[in-house]
């Protein structure tokens, strides 16, 4: 059995009632490969879950773009992983590059937030990726696998973990790493999981690519072997979002 193609669509800080409206009828009325062949989560700011879920096509799933690292309290302007659970939101997004840039989250808060969120019963896709400078510098593999070493030092079960490898050169840029770059970054991931956590959790770990993902490129990312499948930015919020769903029957094919 292979590693099911999973595309995820991060709205980030964007939205307002109409925009979301046509957002989730357009996902509605679409022509979608089967759940078979595809899992999909779109992650809406926290004011639209309620709304997204209400109106959304039920084999999209929801998720949070982020959630507070230990139980709830006095920690104003932060959402639990309880109230997530409580509202059915099955998925969270953790560690993605703008909150570890400019809200200076570090690997081992990342980490605690993926293992409180795993224990109360989320599904976390958990980001890593390397900045332009580090890229430059050689350093990328040294980089991704510190991020991914602080979550590994801190979780068990791997089952409910999706790894979105974003280059932060690639994110929100219009530049994209090519299929080899991305590639062979996965493939080292793997390998990294293979040999500090266990071949069966390198196996199975999905590990998707996000970074300017288009239409236009989706395809030819989605042939390659270690990629299972994107974190979406700007475009999961236009219909070519469907076009990079419906990239995964490349792996079907």
């Amino acid at each position: 059995m292979g590693r099911k193609f999973f595309v995820g669509g991060n709205w980030k800080c964007n939205g307002t009632t109409d925009q979301v409206d046509k957002i989730v009828k357009t996902l509605n009325e679409a022509q979608i490969a089967s759940p078979d062949v595809v899992e999909v989560v779109v992650s809406p700011p926290y004011v639209f879950i309620p709304m997204v879920k209400s109106k959304l096509r039920p084999e999209i799933q929801v998720a949070a773009q982020n959630c507070w690292v230990k139980k709830g309290g006095a920690f104003t302007g932060e959402v639990s992983a309880e109230m997530l659970v409580n509202l059915g939101v099955p998925w969270v997004i953790l560690g993605h590059s703008e909150r570890r840039g400019l809200l200076a989250e570090s690997n081992e808060f990342v980490g605690d937030k993926v293992a409180y969120a795993l224990s109360q019963g989320l599904k976390v896709i958990a980001c890593v990726g390397e900045t332009l400078e580090q890229r430059e510098a050689g350093s990328t593999m040294d980089v991704v696998a510190a991020q991914t070493k602080a979550i590994a030092e801190r979780i068990k079960d791997w089952s409910n973990v999706v790894i979105a490898y974003e280059p932060v050169w690639a994110i929100g840029t219009g530049k994209v790493a090519t299929p080899a770059q991305a590639q062979e970054v996965h493939v080292s991931l793997r390998d990294w999981l293979k040999t500090n956590v266990s071949p069966e959790v390198a196996e199975s770990t999905r590990i998707i690519y996000g970074g300017s993902v288009t239409a236009a490129n989706c395809k030819e990312l989605a042939g390659q072997p270690d990629v299972d499948g994107f974190l979406v930015g700007g475009a999961s919020l236009k219909p070519e979002f469907i076009d990079i769903i419906n990239s995964a029957t490349v792996k079907s094919a």
